[in-house]
């Protein structure tokens, strides 16, 4: 069995309004340790705006920054100049967003961030929907998702925010799963001592939101891996792909029947996903070249 390599700092504590077993509070927990005190973070509304708070109750040890939502990316890169310009070069500004602030309304900053190179670790907590007001679809929604407003199923496909990314060109580009922790650790220390741009883009199963049993999060996020829909991988300065997890070992059901958000499927729906990730899936391997 490998050996866990995340380590409790004590960065991020206990109290915290996430829902019981959501795993958002673990992934942020290991990115927060493992980034260390000498951060600061920037956050736009979101989930992850109420599981930090606000002071003098945060759950999280470094400075936080509440933003706009259309701002993360823009307040992330005003907050990192000053404090170059204090000498503090080295301390790491992160930006905590969900994926209406990264893939949607965030979107125009977060590119012009990119096409700058600012030296910012962005993350995003991709719970595919605006999953904090009610459950409604974002870009990141998949095909034929239920949300709140997708009542019979999102008709668009889910926007591919790594690509459109890479095309900026930035240094480094991840997805990252609450399922694989020492990949994920991995990542951000990787991201952490890296110049310029980097992004992580982290899979959050959401409980109410998908319809998931509140002790299977983790799974349904490993679900996820092993059929190839949230593929782990790297995207280095814009042309470097490397998978992670090489192999996807098994169909779609099974992460499919997890959720509420696809029981109204038919075998012809499921079938157009299954080909969807088998399509996207060769295109990723041809990309990576065998990595």
């Amino acid at each position: 069995m490998e050996a866990i390599k995340y380590e409790e700092n004590g960065q991020f504590h206990s109290g915290h309004v996430a829902c019981a077993g959501c795993v958002e509070a673990l992934a942020l927990r290991v990115v927060l340790n493992t980034v260390g005190q000498d951060a600061v973070a920037v956050v736009p509304p979101s989930c992850t705006a109420v599981i930090c708070g606000g002071y003098p109750f945060s759950s999280v040890k470094i400075p936080v920054f509440h933003t706009t939502l259309e701002s993360g990316a823009a307040s992330a890169s005003g907050v990192k100049r000053a404090l170059v310009a204090k000498g503090k070069p080295d301390t790491t500004v992160l930006c905590l967003a969900g994926d209406g602030g990264t893939y949607d309304i965030g979107l125009q900053a977060l590119s012009s961030a990119a096409e700058r190179n600012e030296d910012i670790l962005y993350v995003c907590f991709d719970n595919e929907g605006y999953m904090n007001t009610g459950g409604q679809k974002s870009s990141s929604t998949p095909l034929n998702a239920v949300t709140g407003s997708t009542p019979a199923g999102k008709l668009t496909r889910k926007k591919n925010m790594v690509e459109i990314l890479a095309a900026h060109r930035i240094p480094y580009i991840a997805t990252a799963s609450p399922s694989d922790l020492n990949d994920l650790t991995d990542k951000v220390k990787k991201a952490k001592n890296i110049r310029g741009m980097k992004v992580l883009i982290i899979l959050i199963p959401c409980l109410p939101g998908w319809g998931v049993a509140d002790d299977r999060a983790v799974a349904c996020a490993r679900e996820a891996v092993n059929a190839g829909v949230f593929p782990l991988f790297e995207v280095e300065d814009g042309t470097k792909y490397t998978l992670n997890v090489k192999e996807k070992v098994q169909p779609v059901n099974s992460y499919l029947a997890m959720q509420k958000r696809y029981r109204q499927l038919s075998e012809e729906k499921i079938s157009a996903i299954q080909a969807d990730v088998d399509e996207d899936w060769q295109r990723l391997m041809d990309k990576t070249n065998g990595r």
